[in-house]
């Protein structure tokens, strides 16, 4: 994997997104920008990476693919340490400027991020210079209605968030709520054949060259979705579920029931999707993450795995 001078990739995990940082070819005084910043409760740890990254740079500029928790939750402490120039979606700019955490999705999937601002708007189409090479916005609705992709033509890398992974893509969210998601999907995959990508940087997981081997997985898991979306909404409790193991590490049975009934998007797809009472749905999801290894129980409490 060859990156151009002046990229580094942050890779993390699951509760925080990749972070791609950008300072430019020169040793001099260059602009450096910052791609997804993490999860609320990384910040610290985002924070840490970045200033020892930057070898006491500023950090000029913050820019988000998309504006879900783990992409966005350390926004707030890097403005504070660097009051970098932020751009977000454009799409998303009322819901970050009202703080409204129902239409940013924080609230619904029972997640944290700390309040943010932002300076400028980004659109598809709109061009960016980052490490000192053109980039181009393009949208990639599906997982988030208002996620964007950044592509660079002349390097051949495509900075995918969570639209296109090695093996697979991010839970398609909107057809949780009854919106439309999988057409939308399909089309920013094929939005994707249509570039000429050498790398990926995806939002998870390491940067991959194998793109063709990826868009093929991606292909089939979004027909395999949308022939019947229970799949779709199955996948969604798990992992909501699973996100919360990583962030709190321990989960009391007992409680679990309560915990999920008080989250609007498990109380949404069980009512679309499942009828089940609140703790078959907690034992269904429990049974699933333990069987796929994600989860174990331990004195009356599901334990973090992985």
């Amino acid at each position: 994997m060859n990156l151009p001078d002046g990229i580094r990739i942050l890779e993390r995990g699951w509760l925080s997104s990749n972070n791609i940082l950008f300072t430019g070819r020169a040793t001099g005084r260059q602009e450096t920008a910052l791609i997804d910043s993490g999860y609320a409760t990384h910040a610290p740890q985002t924070l840490a990476l970045v200033r020892q990254a930057l070898q006491g740079r500023a950090l000029d500029r913050l820019i988000n693919t998309h504006l879900h928790s783990d992409h966005c939750g350390g926004n707030a402490a890097l403005q504070r340490a660097y009051a970098p120039h932020t751009a977000i979606p454009a799409a998303e700019a009322d819901a970050v400027r009202n703080w409204d955490e129902d239409a940013l999705s924080f609230r619904a999937g029972g997640q944290q991020c700390e309040r943010f601002g932002f300076d400028a708007t980004i659109r598809p189409g709109d061009a960016l210079t980052l490490a000192d090479i053109e980039w181009r916005a393009l949208a990639a609705p599906g997982h988030d209605p208002h996620a964007l992709l950044f592509y660079c033509p002349s390097a051949r890398i495509l900075i995918t968030g969570d639209a296109l992974w090695r093996n697979g893509f991010g839970v398609i969210f909107p057809e949780i709520a009854g919106q439309a998601g999988f057409a939308e999907t399909q089309a920013t995959l094929e939005t994707i054949a249509g570039l000429n990508v050498d790398l990926v940087i995806p939002g998870h997981g390491a940067p991959f060259t194998d793109v063709r081997a990826a868009l093929d997985i991606a292909f089939s898991r979004i027909a395999w979705l949308a022939a019947d979306p229970r799949r779709n909404a199955e996948n969604a409790v798990k992992v909501l579920l699973k996100f919360l193991l990583l962030e709190r590490k321990r989960l009391a049975l007992a409680q679990l029931p309560s915990l999920l009934a008080g989250i609007p998007m498990f109380c949404v797809a069980n009512r679309r999707y499942f009828q089940l009472s609140d703790k078959a749905l907690a034992d269904w999801i429990v049974t699933r993450l333990i069987r796929a290894g994600a989860a174990k129980i331990e004195d009356d409490t599901l334990c973090d795995v992985g």
